[in-house]
């Protein structure tokens, strides 16, 4: 069940932190919108709900150039990554996605741009509700990477100076899509 006033926190939070949050209606609003944003190569992450969405389909139809095979030859030529999330913390801004998988942590680390799908209905208030999920993807999958990620990435040096995108993409783009998967281990 979505929860309005966390969807609000959620968005505000990430906004707050340089990320990008769009409600899409269907895969075809995300699918437009990734296609015009990507910027060339996108490399797609494992994802059950993402490939359930036929999000690669519709990207192709779009004319985008989708890398799904062997991303760390294909990665350094990426402009962006695509991938789902497995839940989000409202209150900090940040999605969470387990990232055991290379392929994810290529997806989210190498490309310029990443696209994170987000059910509205995985978002949860803050850390501590946050507790009980981890304990979950722990258990699935007990040595395990987990990556929180709240917009794009920063980075300061001694003098305190803030880069964005150093270490990591330039933007975060949160789409947030009703219906895409409801399950919080599921990315």
């Amino acid at each position: 069940m979505i929860n309005a006033k966390l969807v609000q926190g959620f968005s505000e939070a990430a906004t707050r932190v340089g990320a990008k949050v769009l409600p899409v209606g269907d895969v075809a609003a995300a699918a437009d919108y990734i296609h015009t944003h990507a910027g060339g190569l996108a490399m797609l992450g494992p994802s059950p709900s993402l490939e359930r969405l036929g999000l690669a389909r519709e990207l192709r139809q779009r004319g985008s150039e989708i890398a799904t095979g062997k991303l760390r030859a294909e990665g350094p030529a990426a402009a962006a990554g695509i991938t789902g999330s497995n839940f989000a913390i409202a209150d900090t801004g940040t999605i969470v996605l387990e990232s055991t998988n290379e392929a994810l942590r290529l997806a989210t680390t190498l490309p310029e741009r990443h696209f994170a799908l987000l059910d509205p209905c995985k978002i949860v208030a803050d850390g501590l509700e946050a507790v009980p999920l981890l304990r979950r993807l722990q258990q699935q999958t007990p040595r395990s990477f987990l990556a929180y990620i709240s917009g794009p990435s920063r980075t300061a040096d001694i003098e305190r100076v803030l880069t964005i995108g150093v270490h990591g993409p330039c933007e975060l783009h949160v789409l947030l899509l009703e219906g895409l998967s409801d399950d919080f281990i599921e990315n």
